[in-house]
């Protein structure tokens, strides 16, 4: 752990930030940000996350690099994308960015890209998958996945690509068929590079989550077009739109269950303090403003962007629900009908990954958040925890979730290279 020059003191009060009313306290612009990030350090053989009573965790499979998202396929089977940041793209500069990369690699994050996605299959039903294949490779900072028909989407770093897809197959085949260039292109920052997709329900349309290319807007607007925002493709003619915009690292994009709300989790800005900004959980409006980089949560002024924008600002949306502050929210899938979700009833799941700029440490779990009325309520409740040891070292650090065909979470876990199974116990 590692604090960057004098930031006010040295531990955070306890962090008001989570639920439909966070506490906001008043800014403090950091010269110096507070930095406080878990070392990675291996899962010994005996360890594993823990649950709570009456459920239990199983390594659904192991020996992965870097697995950071999942997609379950009709059949069952589940992709995984072994992928990172493509090198050299990150917004930060000088000597903050250099210290941040060095940070970022003892953190598990800093291995390079395998530009692939793996193919998991458990066909005995047991909570293992005992099968494992390459499904695709060669890829470009692979990320999010969906299938319309027999369509297989997948989002790379700067493209959105089609590839032709057949029920059972072990390995996709063919070329790929361009659909929409996305930011982060040759000789272009990629700050955020994550590219998170959703189908439509009638698959005419995709959803591609794009993040910042900045904290603030620090690296100027123009570098900023199409971003923090998430864009609408046409899957038959790869036309985009801005669907909604000011957010500053939409990343879980997921339809609640009865098909019509589009909710996506969000990684707000760093640097004005140890609580502040809350990450949020929200229903994303058609055409909605969320305020980055000019406000956030709401009207509330960041004084660092400059010029201001007070027109924006004025028509800023509050989001639904605080997940924490400098928790970084990454996946989000809404309960089913199923063992699992029978035991949490309706809501969603939100794996906490984790942020560098709060100390002490926030994050590193997944947890559940209860709706009612199909609004987030209440207060998140930890479903997966232990990823951080007593020595606030990192064994693992939760990042894409989904559901397995039956109704089981499954979590990927990006530092411990496993992805975790949480069910029911019968």
């Amino acid at each position: 752990m590692l604090m960057l020059g004098m930031s006010g003191c040295a531990v955070a009060p306890a962090d008001d930030g989570a639920g439909v009313g966070p506490v906001l306290p008043e800014p403090r612009h950091q010269l110096i940000p507070t930095v406080d990030i878990a070392k990675a350090t291996p899962w010994s053989r005996d360890e594993m996350p823990i649950v709570e009573p009456g459920f239990e965790v199983v390594e659904f499979a192991g020996g992965l690099a870097h697995p950071r998202w999942l997609y379950t396929l009709p059949n069952g089977d589940v992709l995984v994308a072994e992928t990172n940041g493509p090198a050299g793209k990150r917004g930060i500069r000088g000597i903050k960015g250099a210290v941040m990369q060095r940070l970022m690699k003892s953190a598990g994050a800093g291995a390079p890209s395998a530009d692939r996605i793996r193919l998991l299959r458990d066909a005995d039903h047991d909570g293992v998958a005992e099968y494992q294949t390459i499904f695709a490779q060669g890829l470009h900072s692979p990320f999010g996945m969906a299938l319309v028909g027999d369509q297989l989407y997948i989002a790379n770093a700067d493209a959105l690509m089609a590839f032709h897809y057949e029920t059972g197959a072990q390995r996709l085949s063919g070329a790929p068929k361009l659909v929409s260039a996305l930011p982060g292109g040759v000789g272009e920052l990629n700050h955020h590079w994550t590219k998170s997709l959703l189908a439509s329900r009638d698959g005419k349309h995709l959803y591609v989550g794009v993040g910042s290319n900045s904290n603030v807007g620090e690296n100027g607007i123009a570098v900023e077009r199409n971003r923090a925002a998430i864009l609408e493709v046409d899957t038959a003619t790869g036309e985009s739109r801005i669907y909604a915009d000011g957010l500053r690292n939409p990343v879980g994009l997921a339809w609640a269950p009865d098909g019509q709300a589009l909710f996506a989790v969000v990684n707000e800005r760093d640097e004005l303090g140890n609580n502040l900004v809350p990450d949020y959980l929200t229903q994303v409006q058609r055409g909605g403003f969320y305020g980055w980089p000019y406000s956030y949560w709401g009207q509330h002024i960041d004084a660092r962007v400059s010029p201001a924008d007070p027109v924006r600002v004025a028509r800023a949306l509050v989001p639904d629900f605080a997940l924490g502050n400098h928790v970084a929210p990454l996946g989000l899938v809404f309960a089913q009908p199923n063992t699992l979700a029978g035991k949490y009833g309706s809501g969603a799941f939100v794996a906490l990954h984790g942020s560098w700029n709060r100390k002490p440490l926030n994050g590193y779990k997944v947890v559940f958040v209860r709706f009612q009325n199909g609004r987030p309520t209440g207060k998140p409740r930890d479903v997966l925890t232990g990823f951080l040891s007593e020595r606030h070292e990192a064994r693992g650090r939760p990042a894409g979730l989904a559901l397995t065909r039956d109704g089981n979470l499954l979590v990927a876990d990006d530092v411990g290279n496993r992805v975790w199974l949480v069910r029911a116990r019968h």
